[in-house]
Formats: C-alpha cells, sequence, structure tokens
C-alpha cells in the first residue's frame, strides 16, 4: 500500500503515528517500521517529542494487537482465515506461526514484534490459542515499547541513511536481538538457580 508517511505525519502528528501502528496490527498493510524511522527523523528535526512520540507508537500497536487478539479469541481460526486473505494471513503463513507460537509462547510474543511478516499474526494466534491475556498484555506491551523505541532510534541517528542500509540492518538486527533475549534469559534463570541453591 503507498502511503505518503511524511505527509501523514505533518498533518496528524502523534493521532497519525498511532494510527498507522494500530491499523498494522489489525492487518492492514501500512509501513509501520518506515513510520517510525521517519518519526524518529522528525523528532531530531524538532517536529515532535521523544515521550508523547514513543506512547503514541507503543500505545497504538498495543491497541490494535488488542483488537487482533480478540478476534482471534472470540471469532477462531476459520474467520482469520477467511477474512485474513485480504490482509495477507494465509493459512500457510498461519500455521508456520501457530508452531513457533506453540512452542515459545511469550518469547514469540516479544521477539515476533521485530519481524515484520510474523509481527501480524501473533496476537491471532494469542486469541486463538486462548492465551491468559494479562500475560499476553504485560509481554505486547514491553515488546510494543522495545520495537518502536528502537526504530525510532534508529530513524533520529540514521535518519536518510535508513532506506539505504534498511535490508541490512533489519537482516541483523532480529537475530541481535533474540540472541540479547536468550542471553538475559539465562542470566536470569542462572541466578535465580544461584539463589535457590544458596538456600
Amino acid at each position: 500500500m503507498h502511503v505518503n508517511i511524511h505527509m501523514m505525519l505533518q498533518h496528524y502528528g502523534y493521532f497519525g503515528v498511532f494510527f498507522i501502528l494500530m491499523i498494522e496490527m489489525i492487518g492492514i498493510p501500512f509501513p509501520a517500521e518506515t513510520t517510525l524511522t521517519i518519526s524518529g527523523f522528525e523528532w531530531a528535526s524538532g517536529a515532535f517529542r521523544l515521550v508523547p512520540l514513543l506512547f503514541s507508537a507503543a500505545l497504538g500497536n498495543m491497541v490494535g494487537s488488542t483488537i487482533a487478539f480478540f478476534i482471534g479469541r472470540t471469532l477462531g481460526r476459520p474467520v482469520v482465515v477467511q477474512f485474513g486473505k485480504y490482509v495477507g494471513i494465509t493459512e500457510a503463513r498461519l500455521d508456520k506461526a501457530n508452531l513457533l507460537f506453540h512452542k515459545y509462547q511469550s518469547w514469540i510474543v516479544v521477539i515476533g514484534k521485530f519481524i515484520a511478516g510474523v509481527r501480524v499474526l501473533i496476537p491471532y494466534l494469542a486469541g486463538i490459542n486462548r492465551m491468559n491475556f494479562a500475560l499476553f498484555s504485560i509481554w505486547n506491551a514491553v515488546s510494543a515499547f522495545v520495537w518502536a523505541g528502537v526504530f525510532i532510534v534508529l530513524g533520529r541517528y540514521i535518519g536518510v541513511e535508513w532506506s539505504k542500509y534498511h535490508q541490512t540492518l533489519h537482516q541483523y538486527l532480529v537475530p541481535g536481538i533474540f540472541v540479547l533475549v536468550i542471553a538475559m534469559g539465562v542470566a536470569i534463570a542462572l541466578k535465580a538457580r544461584g539463589k535457590k541453591g544458596a538456600h
């Protein structure tokens, strides 16, 4: 979908950021990561302030994810597949994502946010699989703020160079974050085990 992000952000400001991030998570193919990086560039130029920008982006993503969660939970897989084909949610994509979701529920909610093709499927899968809503909401909020923050900062400090290096950065960013999250999980587990052993 062709959208003039600059014009939309200049005209609608923080609400424009919120709306694009919300609508993308329902499944309508708006360029969310491009919106965040352009927002970061606009922040650098003084058009936005960081805190309201970050909250607008994260809240938009969280609201869209919550709507998708309840669509998946109340209407179920058949309806999601039937109407999802119009916004790129195919049965094959849903099956692949579902296998990962069953193995790593909470991790997938966090890490999946950074994978454009998976990000939109996760809340639907969480709803279809009846993931605990409170748990989903916590991990969804954490991932929304981290994801939005990363791309806003990239937009601020990389600016126009983003368009040149988007593919390379995205290729290494996702594995890097995955490794970092796994390392943090292992460190926390080892620390907890050490405390338990001390007792």
